[in-house]
């Protein structure tokens, strides 16, 4: 493989989504830590993982999970030291696991030396670090994104009576990009932890780090410019490594941040992910393949990654009220579902751990164009706990076994960072690692499988062009993936109950069709239609081979 295709790996890789908090405690504190993940690298290899995504690890006061930064420079003890981590990385890449961090740019917890620098006095060099106003007015109409806690973006002062700005939590003030200090320090910590050895950033609520008055101070061209310049640093010091994007907006917006392939390599497909369950719901194809159409193309070596669930609610911010509506009333019945406008629940929980339906979306994620991401314990189908605060509800200890605290850890029950999850539909003592993998049949070992066969064809996934078979079925959705010379023909079937489809697939006329998990041959391609029957939230994927295909 050349030095360009090499740098192009995520294109082809499945990522999986970590908290270090809630993967394995090797000292019996109760929180997961760096030598426990690192304990448990073999087992993310046995899933067919090309790349881990870590959230954030730093040191921190965890108002906010770990996304209020109090040092960019060290790592919370609780999860070990920098050594720790350094041996975590070093055996991560042995096994041939890349590895990316979050990187929170946007803003920071108020305990950092910075803000605390900041807040002394209005002529402290730090001031200018963040955004100041002596009255709650300026840069009216910008949305609040966390409605449920805040009520404006701008929060008093009392040491120096004035307003700071902030888009998220009042503890969380908004850095000032305007000042290129500033600007150049983020620079230091992404040269800092790319030098430990990681292979990238997520980078964490990228559209919102500039603020112009009389715009929605999102989105600015300034941002884009700023994100060129580290894109630039990165590819000209650590080459290979990559950018992945938080960018939940409309797909227009959204696709603006691969820039002219000089901004990010990657970026979330949060324009797909809502729209994927909507068409769930109302057992009809179109969301798919409309928002598919809208958020395509992109640049040749660009990719979306995409995504069913993570570590936030799954949000609804960019979405019509009348989809919004649908999701609520399919997905989160219960208000304790719901924060902010989104739903904050498991995927296990949100298709009440229907097996088919589980199969289904995965399957989906895995052969649309771009990179699937896989949160943790999804692959167990793990549950929730909504009546924990906030997002920790999904957030729970990985379980591991039936034994004491799931296998997570030695410590006392009453010690651990969160319960472990005993709802009787999805008790740890059922959903575990140790018994899925015993059993052939388990979902565990179905998603190891459908992993080993994506894995088989990554490039015609991950690179390949997407054309939409029509029918007279709304309930159907099929199209074609291909790539050089392999192509894919992929048919969903969205409904409850058993469906068909006739399709016409004449230009492939002679082709041999294999159906790809199993291997069995289907009959060839001819000039009449060709007919599907599928069971209830069902699909296959079939290989088409040319007559003189060996």
């Amino acid at each position: 493989m050349s030095d360009s295709q090499e740098n192009l790996w995520y294109k082809d890789a499945i990522f999986y989504e970590v908290p270090v908090r809630s993967f394995y405690d090797s000292n019996g504190d109760g929180i997961g830590d760096f030598p426990g993940l690192t304990q448990k690298l073999d087992y993310i290899k046995s899933l067919g993982i090309d790349c881990i995504w870590l959230l954030p690890f730093y040191d921190s006061p965890l108002k906010d999970d770990g996304y209020d930064i109090r040092d960019y420079y060290s790592i919370l003890p609780e999860y070990g030291t920098l050594k720790d981590f350094d041996n975590f990385m070093i055996e991560a890449h042995r096994l041939g696991i890349r590895v990316i961090a979050d990187l929170v740019l946007n803003h920071v917890s108020d305990q950092i030396k910075w803000f605390q620098e900041a807040r002394k006095d209005r002529t402290n060099s730090k001031r200018d670090w963040f955004v100041w106003s002596d009255t709650p007015d300026k840069y009216e109409g910008v949305r609040i994104i966390f409605i449920d806690t805040e009520r404006s973006n701008w929060t008093l002062d009392p040491q120096t009576g004035q307003y700071y700005w902030h888009r998220f939590f009042s503890h969380q003030p908004d850095l000032n990009y305007d000042n290129p200090e500033v600007r150049d320090e983020m620079k230091k910590v992404i040269r800092f932890w790319l030098d430990r050895g990681l292979d990238g950033f997520r980078c964490d609520a990228v559209p919102y780090l500039f603020e112009r008055e009389g715009t929605s101070c999102e989105n600015l061209p300034e941002t884009h410019e700023y994100f060129r310049e580290i894109r630039k640093m990165i590819d000209e010091e650590y080459p290979g490594r990559i950018l992945l994007a938080e960018a939940n907006q409309w797909p227009e917006d959204a696709k603006k941040y691969f820039g002219n392939e000089d901004e990010f390599q990657m970026n979330f497909n949060f324009p797909l992910m809502p729209r994927i369950f909507i068409a769930l719901a109302k057992e009809d194809a179109f969301p798919v393949e409309n928002i598919i159409s809208k958020t395509l193309p992109v640049p040749e070596k660009c990719s979306w990654g995409l995504f069913l669930r993570n570590h936030d609610e799954l949000t609804l911010e960019m979405v019509s009220d009348e989809e919004r509506d649908i999701m609520y009333s399919e997905y989160a019945k219960v208000p304790k579902m719901r924060l902010n406008l989104g739903i904050r629940r498991r995927l296990a929980p949100l298709v009440d751990n229907d097996r088919y339906a589980l199969e289904f979306l995965n399957a989906l994620i895995m052969s649309l164009p771009g990179s699937p991401i896989l949160y943790y314990g999804d692959e167990i189908n793990m549950g929730d706990n909504i009546y924990l605060g906030d997002r920790n509800g999904v957030r729970t200890p990985m379980q591991w076994s039936y034994d004491r605290n799931a296998g997570f850890s030695r410590s006392d029950p009453e010690q651990l960072y969160a319960p472990v999850i005993i709802n009787s539909n999805y008790h740890y003592e059922v959903n575990n690692v140790e018994s899925m993998s015993r059993l052939p049949s388990s979902f565990l070992n179905w998603l190891r499988k459908l992993i080993i066969t994506r894995k088989r064809s990554a490039q015609v996934f991950g690179r390949g062009t997407i054309e939409f078979i029509h029918s007279d079925q709304k309930e159907i959705l099929a199209f074609i993936r291909a790539y050089e010379n392999q192509v894919i023909l992929c048919v969903y079937n969205l409904s409850r109950k058993p469906s068909y489809v006739t399709m016409d697939l004449r230009k492939y006329s002679g082709w041999h069709v294999r159906e790809m998990i199993s291997l069995t041959r289907f009959p060839d391609i001819g000039e009449l239609p060709y007919f599907f029957t599928l069971q209830r939230n069902s699909f296959f994927w079939m290989s088409l081979e040319k007559p003189d295909a060996t």
